[in-house]
């Protein structure tokens, strides 16, 4: 049951999707992060205060590794979002479950489960089917960095298990990733011109600051606490989220074959065992 928060964190995740796609018309993809770090770090910090947790570590050398390759792949992501169309840039960073299975196996010495292994890739099959994703000719960049932001993203979910293990809250995890993304993409920004931050604008950056954050406490949760991969088989099913945010808000219809692949998901989901 502790890896349900995966669905709290992935039905979050959408949501940060459809905003960060929104912002894009107000944002530059390093803006954005930058908003989304920020918000997340002082929340943290907040409530690690209150909490009166303590904000020291040992293992900084980790969370560093976790910062930065969790920011690398953040920046990737949210470039193909404003660059993609959402259905490409989203099913490109969603090759992150067979990184992290083949790292589970590999760094975190996890037993093979061969059937949970079956789940993510029909997961994964069912991610194409209904994402339908394609690669524009004059895109090739954008379309790599996707896949490359799944490859860094894998490596950040493993270091969040392996804080996890050594004992170190979600709380922390989530502020001192934060806090290195919030720091590093200050410093870029310091050398380029910043949008002004308007009504609608600063709307979306406090949606995007809020999802973000409560999906990481969330995803830490989970991979803290569950299985990593009946997690990660779990994660595919931010895509079924987003779909059904495409139904409710903007009355999107869905062909036959994208209802195959939201079936596949769900059925991954359903034999991971959870």
């Amino acid at each position: 049951m502790r890896s349900l928060w995966m669905l709290v964190a992935a039905f979050m995740f959408a949501c940060m999707a459809v905003l960060v796609k929104l912002g894009a018309a107000y944002f530059s993809s390093t803006e954005l992060v930058f908003y989304r770090s920020l918000f997340g770090v002082w929340m943290t910090y907040l409530i690690l205060r209150y909490y009166r947790l303590p904000v020291r570590t040992p293992h900084w050398r980790i969370h560093c590794w976790r910062g930065i390759s969790g920011l690398v792949s953040l920046l990737m992501f949210f470039y193909c979002l404003t660059q993609l169309p959402l259905a490409t840039a989203i099913s490109l960073n969603y090759t992150w479950p067979l990184f992290v299975a083949l790292f589970s196996t590999l760094i975190l010495k996890e037993h093979i489960h061969w059937p949970l292994i079956c789940t993510i890739l029909l997961g994964f099959a069912g991610v194409i089917l209904l994402m339908q994703p394609t690669l524009p000719e004059d895109h090739w960049v954008a379309s790599l960095m996707g896949i490359a932001s799944g490859f860094f993203a894998a490596i950040a979910y493993i270091n969040v298990k392996q804080l996890g293990n050594l004992g170190e809250t979600e709380w922390l995890v989530v502020f001192y990733f934060t806090l290195i993304s919030t720091l590093i993409t200050g410093v870029g920004l310091m050398f380029t011109t910043l949008n002004p931050i308007t009504g609608p604008g600063l709307l979306l950056l406090l949606g995007i600051g809020v999802t973000a954050t409560l999906a990481q406490l969330a995803m830490t949760r989970a991979y803290h606490r569950g299985v990593t991969l009946v997690v990660t088989s779990l994660g595919y099913s931010n895509v079924l989220f987003a779909s059904l945010w495409g139904i409710l808000l903007w009355n999107e219809l869905l062909p036959p074959i994208a209802w195959l692949g939201m079936g596949l998901i769900i059925l991954g989901g359903s034999l991971s065992g959870f």
